[in-house]
């Protein structure tokens, strides 16, 4: 039986970056969204205002 000789500091520096490339993934996933995402999310927002703005009723201030 022969073991393998590690560095132990290359290996908690390869450990590391494995930890970093992990967080940095799950942080792509739950905050990542391109830009085309993004502007289709603000044009479906301003179409929704405009559409409630279109249904909303003016008063006028002499009581008509």
């Amino acid at each position: 039986m022969s073991a393998d000789i590690v560095n132990l500091r290359q290996f908690k520096k390869k450990q590391a970056r494995s930890d970093k490339e992990k967080q940095a993934e799950q942080n792509r996933i739950s905050f990542g969204r391109t830009k085309v995402e993004k502007q289709l999310t603000t044009a479906l927002n301003d179409k929704a205002e405009k559409a409630l703005d279109q249904g909303h009723i003016d008063k006028n201030d002499d009581g008509k």
